[in-house]
């Protein structure tokens, strides 16, 4: 009696758990068809992102080969035409030629403008404080102290990629603003790096501590800024590798 009484338990709970089989089944099916959709949206939109970088990759390289051979009328147009559109990475690059274009066209006003913008697109923290620092480094000579000197706080943290150049750049800014003593501090401290990248530094903060010390330190942040050179723009990958560091 007892194995009957068994088996007769051992059917009912057979009998519950296929119904409640049958009532999870929906809910399983919605769900897997639910997982397979977003598999496939991610990787479809990865795909989509690869194909956007691929296109933006060619339009940058054709406009810098526009530029090299048919000269600044030419490539302008075709670097805006880059910046207006694709993976931010480019545009970023596109903006960033538009303003030393117009940097080396005495217009200042529209190349901090195109910098500015370049920063603000860029992801990749290389390109965007490169950005940030020519914006800085073309109100040097017409924007006041205070205003150079937001823009170039954040750029000299330890972490930053441009700390050095953006600390010389405050240094020749506070000589400019006629803090000689405070110009002269600072270069001491970049008199003394021990990064052996940091010669040309070093050896301009060492010149500039000298005519600061003769007296003659009137034109110098003129005259120094000028040998700063800060690359266009770093190298970066081309295509879809552009994309992880934020440049779609």
């Amino acid at each position: 009696m007892v194995d009957v009484f068994d088996e007769v338990e051992e059917q009912l709970r057979s009998d519950r758990y296929k119904t409640l089989a049958l009532k999870a089944l929906p809910w399983i099916g919605a769900a897997t068809v639910a997982v397979v959709i977003g598999v496939g949206a991610y990787w479809g939109w990865t795909s989509y992102q690869a194909r956007e970088a691929d296109k933006a990759s060619e339009a940058y390289q054709a406009a810098l080969e526009t530029m090299g051979r048919e000269g600044v009328a030419k490539g302008f147009p075709a670097m805006q035409a880059v910046a207006k559109g694709g993976a931010n990475g480019y545009r970023a690059l596109a903006l960033m030629h538009m303003g030393g274009i117009r940097l080396d066209e005495g217009k200042t006003a529209e190349a901090v403008a195109y910098f500015d913008e370049a920063a603000k697109l860029s992801g990749d923290p290389v390109l965007g404080d490169l950005a940030r620092l020519k914006s800085a480094f073309a109100l040097m000579d017409t924007a006041p102290y205070k205003e150079i000197e937001a823009r170039l706080t954040p750029l000299a943290g330890e972490k930053s990629p441009y700390r050095v150049k953006a600390k010389e750049a405050l240094a020749f800014a506070k000589l400019q603003a006629g803090d000689a003593k405070g110009a002269r501090e600072d270069f001491s401290v970049l008199a003394n790096l021990l990064d052996n990248s940091s010669d040309d530094v070093r050896q301009r903060a060492q010149a500039a501590m000298q005519v600061i010390d003769s007296g003659g330190s009137t034109a110098l942040p003129a005259a120094v800024k000028a040998s700063i050179a800060l690359p266009l723009a770093p190298s970066l990958p081309t295509g879809p590798q552009l994309a992880p560091n934020g440049a779609q």
